[in-house]
């Protein structure tokens, strides 16, 4: 007699149900949403929740949910349109104190969300996730690099003693002024070596014995100079995603000042637009302390080589023109709480030739004050008439001021921010690297199959048709056993579904390829099943002989198949990056669930319909 304790049926029971229960998620779909939060990440206010609400109402924007979820407001919208005009309300309205961002809300019940229940991810080239496509401001990059060049060579005639009438930054080089030729032939001979990138160029003056040294860029280094930004910046957005967690992120230059984002499977929009958006840069700079506290205006006159900046607590500072340090010379940033006062702080580490430049000037300037200066570049809404267009806007404000209390070196914190999740926030930036020049979203939208959803479609008809197929010819050719086995081979796609809702893992189509591999292993090791029962009736064997020598003998082979297969999935997720990962994991785990059904489930289903009868005649 076939029968299994009423153990093994218990659990059989409770794993088809579990997972019917985690793939439940996966059939209610996503409605196009917005997410607002406060600079700092937590959620608005009440009043500012109920007047974005009577905002869109005014503006003719249906909204058909509002409501705070996982400490977000969401805002769910009908369609794609009126989440795009409601975002461009809100961002309007609120200005930049706020973020608004794009995103696909689930609509899974709460009852179930409270079960753990959450649908799978699914890649871009299926549907959902988060496309930005950012910009290089090459211009700024220029800029840079030419500062860079005149702050050292204004160091270098200084500490060598050579004398100049006045150093100016030009678009693609430096000029030096000097009294006399000698002099600049001094200074050729001392830069030239140490530059060897620069072409160096003296030029007589109209002036009595006056000459000028010009030193530019050649078209090799302002080509190496742009490839480097992009570069850098592409390496700077590889780590933030990674800090963020998105699965199977593709970040890609386009062409000579682009780059393409795409963010699978993300959740938190606002948090990633916030992180990956986010222009930051930091400049460490002295206060003017002749004009500490400054106690006027924007409009007010400033002294020359200052320059005027907000404070983001209200009112204005004068900052020195040189910059100490900035963010690429930061090598760790991590965030934790002052022991003594409790207030948030930002504890950084510099790179060497930082640490020393900040050691020298820090040295001679104990007592004094200085600045954490913090630029960002970003689009900000504007109405003309009756549309809203973005323009670009660099935002900015001193962060904070404090006091030298001894010489700095390679270690030092940052104190005087406002939240902990501001130190968070900044840590993760300036720990994830700078970026080597600023960039701005040009574009950005939550995208569905990158593939167009016409061949969506047809791919979904094909594999539909070919699996119709698979269990017609399953149950014509093996009868009630074929029907058993297309049963099993329905519960293995849903149980492939519910691991990887379970797992929160990001399906695209090589993980669809695995899962087709999968289903055709789990049919034929019915198949061997099935084969080798009809092979011990043929020999005489009675019809619970058949049955237990099937499933026995046939076991080994199958373990065998499946795996040596596993073991080629391990390693492929072992060493593969990308979509090879996204195969290698649907591939594994429809292996474990085909093994289940088509031993243990279709087994059971035998031993109930066969198991008690003696003397059956198996339908087979």
């Amino acid at each position: 007699m076939n029968r299994y304790p009423l153990w093994k049926y218990v659990l059989i029971v409770t794993v088809i149900l579990t997972g019917c229960l985690y793939a439940l998620p996966n059939l209610f779909g996503q409605d196009p949403a917005l997410q607002v939060t406060t600079a700092d990440g937590n959620p608005p206010d009440e009043r500012t929740r109920a007047r974005i609400v009577d905002l869109l109402a005014d503006r003719n924007v249906p909204v058909e949910a509002a409501e705070l979820r996982d400490g977000q407001f969401l805002l769910r919208l009908p369609d794609l349109d009126a989440q795009m005009r409601a975002a461009d309300e809100v961002e309007l309205a609120l200005g930049r104190d706020h973020t608004v961002a794009l995103n696909l809300a689930s609509a899974t019940p709460e009852w179930l969300r409270g079960l753990g229940g959450r649908p799978m991810y699914l890649g871009l080239d299926l549907r959902g996730g988060v496309h930005f496509l950012m910009e290089v401001d090459m211009d700024t990059v220029l800029e840079q690099t030419v500062g860079r060049y005149t702050d050292e060579f204004r160091r270098l005639l200084r500490d060598d003693g050579i004398r100049h009438q006045g150093i100016q930054s030009q678009e693609t080089g430096v000029s030096v002024r000097f009294a006399s030729e000698a002099d600049a032939d001094r200074a050729l001979s001392l830069l030239l070596p140490e530059y060897p990138e620069l072409d160096f160029d003296v030029e007589v003056t109209e002036d009595p014995a006056g000459a000028r040294l010009v030193a530019t860029l050649t078209d090799e280094e302002l080509a190496e100079v742009r490839n480097f930004a992009i570069q850098q910046n592409i390496t700077t957005l590889r780590n933030r995603v990674d800090e963020l967690g998105v699965a199977e992120p593709v970040i890609q230059r386009q062409g000579a000042e682009r780059i393409v984002v795409q963010l699978p499977g993300v959740q938190d929009t606002a948090r990633a637009k916030d992180i990956i958006g986010a222009t930051a840069t930091l400049e460490f700079r002295m206060v003017d302390q002749d004009n500490f506290p400054f106690f006027g205006d924007a409009d007010s006159t400033v002294p020359p080589g200052t320059e005027l900046f907000p404070e983001r607590d209200g009112g204005y500072v004068l900052l020195e023109r040189e910059i100490i340090i900035t963010g690429d010379e930061i090598t760790d940033a991590s965030s934790g709480l002052d022991t003594r006062t409790g207030q948030p702080e930002v504890n950084i580490r510099l790179s060497g030739a930082g640490g020393s430049r900040m050691n020298r000037i820090t040295g001679a300037r104990v007592g004094d004050h200085m600045a954490v200066l913090f630029k960002e570049t970003e689009l900000q809404a504007r109405r003309v008439g009756d549309e809203v267009i973005r323009e670009q806007v660099e935002v900015e404000e001193v962060i904070n001021v404090a006091r030298i209390q001894e010489q700095l070196g390679n270690r030092f914190r940052i104190t005087g921010l406002e939240s902990s999740q501001e130190a968070r926030n900044l840590s993760l930036l300036l720990r994830a690297g700078s970026l080597a020049a600023p960039m701005q979203i040009i574009e950005e939208r939550t995208i569905g199959p990158s593939l167009g959803q016409q061949n969506i479609d047809q791919g979904i008809a094909a594999v539909l048709m070919g699996f119709a197929l698979v269990v017609l010819f399953m149950g014509v050719y093996y009868r009630v056993f074929g029907l058993l086995a297309n049963l099993a081979l329905v519960t293995n796609l849903v149980l492939i579904v519910a691991a990887l809702s379970a797992l929160q893992a990001t399906l695209t189509l090589p993980g669809i390829a695995g899962i087709v591999l999968t289903v055709g292993m789990a049919v034929d090791a019915n198949v061997l099943i099935f084969e080798r029962i009809r092979e011990e009736l043929r020999n005489g064997s009675s019809a619970q002989q058949a049955i237990e020598a099937g499933y026995g003998k046939a076991l080994s082979t199958i373990a065998d198949a499946n795996i040596t297969t596993l073991i080629a999935a391990i390693v492929l997720f072992a060493f593969g990056t990308g979509p090879i990962k996204g195969f290698a994991v649907t591939l594994s785990i429809g292996l474990v669930s085909s093994m289940f059904t088509a031993i243990l489930g279709t087994r059971a289903l035998v031993n109930l319909i066969y198991g008690g009868r003696r003397g059956a005649r198996l339908a087979i």
